[in-house]
């Protein structure tokens, strides 16, 4: 079953590097936090791809376990100089439990964040004026966002999942 998230991704990877002439510059920041239950989703998604073969690609890719606050990241960001910032993020949608969804720079807007200190509608914004780069989020419904170190299956899975079509997409998109 095709993910409707990948298909969005590869389009925008394939537009940077025609616009540009270049393999894109990716950021990934895994976002949340680890005593919250199921808003450990985005760390989950970080710490697992940065163990895969396409974070050896250091000129393309940069991982980061960002945490509740990602915006304490953005001078690692300034430094890697990326053309896309994905930011994965347990974000409740009104979704089944588990559910991945593409959620483009428009709609950051509509999340709520609240397990964050600083809501990721302004990080995006000021990821995109500060870094002239695309932002995106790719949220994962959660189950439970209440205070425990469990993480539900449903999320579990969606987590397996992000980081296998992640890597698929890098290996399609980028030289690993």
């Amino acid at each position: 079953m095709p993910s409707t998230w990948k298909t969005p991704l590869n389009l925008l990877l394939q537009k940077l590097k025609a616009e540009s002439g270049k393999f894109p510059r990716v950021a990934i920041l895994g976002i949340g936090n680890s005593l919250r239950s199921d808003d450990a989703a985005g760390m989950l998604v970080a710490r697992a791809l940065s163990q895969r073969e396409c974070a050896a690609d250091v000129d393309h890719i940069l991982i980061l376990e960002a945490g509740h606050a990602p915006e304490n990241r953005t001078a690692e960001l300034r430094r890697f100089a990326p053309d896309l910032v994905l930011l994965v993020d347990a974000a409740d949608m009104g979704e089944a439990p588990g559910a991945v969804a593409w959620i483009s720079e428009d709609d950051i807007d509509g999340m709520s964040a609240s397990t964050h200190s600083l809501p990721l509608s302004m990080l995006a914004k000021y990821l995109k004026l500060e870094l002239n780069c695309k932002v995106i989020l790719l949220g994962i419904q959660p189950v439970s966002n209440e205070v425990g170190e469990t993480v539900s299956k449903e999320v579990i899975c969606a987590v397996e999942k992000v980081v296998s079509g992640l890597e698929e997409t890098i290996r399609e998109c980028i030289p690993v």
